[in-house]
C-alpha cells in the first residue's frame, strides 16, 4: 500500500492505553514518518495532543482538534470554526434544568463549572487542566469568539432526553455526537474530521491519498472518504460497515500492526 498521508483518531484507536501510545506504535510511526505524513485527528483540545505528537516525533505536522473545528501547525492556525455564543446560550438554557454540566472548549482553553469523576478522568487521560468557573461566566467571556466544542456531561437519563431535543432544535447549526451513555459532543455543523483533512491537502493531493484509522461515529466520514479506511476491532459497528479493512483492537496496537503489515517503506 502506498499512501502519502496517514490520519488517525486517538482515543480508542491509536492510543493503546487511555493516555498514551505504545512503544510498538511509536516505532512504526517513526519508521514511516519521513515518507508518509502523519496527522493526528481528534476531538481533543490541542494540549491533549501535543504530548502525543512529541512522543511520536511528528511535532512539525498539523493537528486536527475538536473533530475538525480547529487545525494548528506549530504556532499557526490553519482553520478555526466556532459555535456562536448565541447558540451556546441556548444550549445552556435547555440543558441546565436537567442538571447537565457543560465543558466548553475554545482554542486551548477548557472551562467547567465544577469537578466531577468525568472531569478528573479527562484531566488524567489528556494531561490537561480546566478553568473552573460558572458556565454563565464562561459564555460571557466567549461572547465574541464562541467555542470550538462543547461536551455535555449527563446522566444516561438526561442524555436520552436532551439528545433528540438538541437534534430537533440545532440540526442545521451543530454536529451532535453521542460519545457514550452519558457524554454528548457538540461541534459546529460546517466542520468534520473529513472536511478539516480536505482543508489542509495540497493541490497535488486528494482524499484518496490518505489512509485513515478510527473507531467512533465522528470518524465515519473520514473513513468513508479516505483512499483506505481502517476500523479497529473495537470500533462501532456502523464504522466497521463502511471501512475497507478491520485491524486489531486499540489495546492490541491495531494501528501499528496494520502499518507494520501493509505500509512497506
Amino acid at each position: 500500500m502506498n499512501y502519502k498521508i496517514l490520519c488517525s483518531d486517538l482515543d480508542g484507536t491509536l492510543l493503546s492505553a487511555k493516555d498514551d501510545v505504545s512503544e510498538f506504535t511509536i516505532k512504526e510511526i517513526k519508521r514511516i514518518r519521513n515518507t508518509v505524513q502523519v496527522i493526528l485527528v481528534s476531538a481533543r483540545m490541542p494540549s491533549g495532543m501535543y504530548y502525543l505528537q512529541k512522543r511520536l516525533g511528528i511535532e512539525q505536522q498539523p493537528i486536527i482538534c475538536y473533530n475538525g473545528a480547529l487545525v494548528l501547525q506549530g504556532d499557526k492556525t490553519l482553520l478555526s470554526v466556532t459555535i456562536p455564543s448565541t447558540i451556546l446560550s441556548q444550549v445552556h438554557v435547555m440543558t441546565s434544568p436537567l442538571g447537565i454540566d457543560l465543558g466548553v472548549y475554545a482554542h486551548d482553553n477548557w472551562f467547567v463549572p465544577k469537578t466531577s469523576e468525568r472531569v478528573e478522568k479527562e484531566i488524567k487521560h489528556t494531561k490537561t487542566q480546566p478553568t473552573f468557573q460558572q458556565t454563565k461566566s464562561t459564555l460571557t467571556k466567549l461572547k465574541h469568539e464562541g467555542a470550538h466544542k462543547v461536551m455535555l456531561m449527563c446522566s444516561k437519563e438526561s442524555a436520552d432526553e436532551i439528545t433528540p431535543l438538541l437534534k430537533s432544535n440545532f440540526s442545521n447549526e451543530l454536529n451532535i455526537y453521542r460519545s457514550n451513555d452519558t457524554l454528548i459532543e457538540v461541534a459546529p455543523k460546517s466542520v468534520s474530521k473529513r472536511s478539516a483533512i480536505a482543508h489542509i491537502l495540497k493541490p497535488s493531493e486528494s482524499l484518496k491519498d490518505i489512509i485513515a484509522f478510527g473507531d467512533n461515529y465522528n470518524d465515519i466520514e473520514m473513513i468513508k472518504a479516505a483512499g483506505c479506511g481502517v476500523a479497529v476491532a473495537n470500533a462501532r459497528t456502523e464504522l466497521k460497515t463502511v471501512a475497507d479493512h478491520i485491524t486489531l483492537a486499540n489495546t492490541n496496537h491495531g494501528v501499528a500492526d496494520f502499518i507494520q503489515r501493509h505500509l512497506v517503506i
